[in-house]
């Protein structure tokens, strides 16, 4: 339903201004439900293009999409645009060129800034009936916020945040928890499925509420496994062999499917950041603090994660967790060589 025009400005304008002000808006809250989405009829904009965003943007250029991207660091960008994609110098560069803007950036505050800024900003550049869609895990109430700025211009908000890390990312298999209209959520289902599986959570900001969730289920379970490849290295297992033994059984995990090896092998290349999952866990904390929830293994996984932070491993991918276990037992987890 379009917002109504103040009776302030309606009293000020003619007749035939305000006509055409309704039927402005009644086409773009129609244009989302027109033609199937396709390369030929929908030009893309990607904002971010780091670990995640790189390979998500990827898929969409090799499916045929016309994709303009923009990256502050260009050169976390070249790849995609040997691929075809144009470079544009701002959001609202990307946003004036495109139907459906992605956002995949680093922290609320960047998601802010490339969508809401006034003067650069991707929503000022969209045309009434676009969509933005972030990706980033961010908090929820901004992504309301977003709705609400998206509905008052006559476009469209999803928050769509993702699971499944650098591998979930390179492979189109991320698990995507979209927040927001429905039917919009489902007209966008062909460019989602190209990165992975959309799952319908609610409203605008349910899509960060799950992603939330998801955080604190995966933070509880990598501190699981760093303990227990600490606990069996100390009995005198071999690590690599337990690992094995119990990826099959009742404890086997997306996480030590993603990262068992990578431990053993002493690999912190980041599928995703550790600064990343700390400003997730935060999130997460301050919405325990206003639902008045008490998640203690949450809180506890979050100040080890500062720990790596506070010994310059922010930059690391999240299984370096291992690190602060390590220091607090003086071990180094290493596989039997036979």
């Amino acid at each position: 339903m379009p917002l109504p025009l103040p009776p302030l400005l309606r009293r000020s304008l003619s007749p035939s201004v305000v006509s055409s002000f309704f039927l402005r808006r009644s086409m773009a809250s129609s244009a989302i439900s027109s033609d199937p989405i396709t390369p030929s009829n929908t030009k893309i904009g990607w904002i971010g293009t780091g670990v995640m965003g790189r390979s998500m943007c990827g898929h969409l250029i090799k499916a045929g999409y016309t994709v303009t991207v923009f990256n502050r660091t260009i050169s976390k960008a070249q790849t995609l645009i040997d691929m075809g994609a144009k470079l544009a110098d701002s959001p609202n560069s990307v946003a004036a060129q495109s139907d459906v803007v992605f956002t995949i950036v680093g922290y609320p505050s960047d998601v802010r800034h490339v969508l809401l800024d006034p003067k650069s900003g991707a929503l000022s550049g969209l045309s009434q009936g676009g969509v933005l869609v972030d990706m980033t895990t961010s908090e929820p109430s901004l992504a309301e916020e977003i709705a609400k700025a998206a509905s008052f211009k006559n476009c469209f908000s999803i928050d769509a945040p993702v699971s499944g890390g650098d591998l979930g990312a390179k492979n189109a298999k991320l698990s995507i928890f979209a927040g927001g209209d429905e039917t919009t959520v489902k007209r966008l289902d062909p460019l989602f499925s190209l990165m992975g599986r959309v799952n319908f959570m609610g409203t605008s900001g349910k899509g960060q509420f799950a992603k939330l969730a998801n955080q604190i289920t995966i933070a509880s379970t990598m501190l699981g496994l760093v303990e227990g490849l600490i606990y069996a290295h100390k009995a005198g297992l071999d690590v690599k062999k337990f690992l094995q033994a119990i990826s099959t059984g009742a404890a086997g995990s997306k996480s030590i499917d993603l990262y068992g090896d990578r431990i053993l092998n002493r690999d912190f290349e980041p599928g995703f950041y550790v600064n990343h999952f700390v400003k997730d866990l935060g999130i997460c904390l301050n919405e325990c603090q206003r639902m008045g929830l008490a998640l203690p293994g949450l809180a506890l996984a979050q100040q080890l994660y500062l720990s790596l932070k506070a010994h310059g491993e922010g930059d690391l991918g999240t299984q370096a967790l291992i690190l602060a276990l390590e220091r607090l037992n003086n071990v180094s987890v290493q596989p039997i060589v036979s």
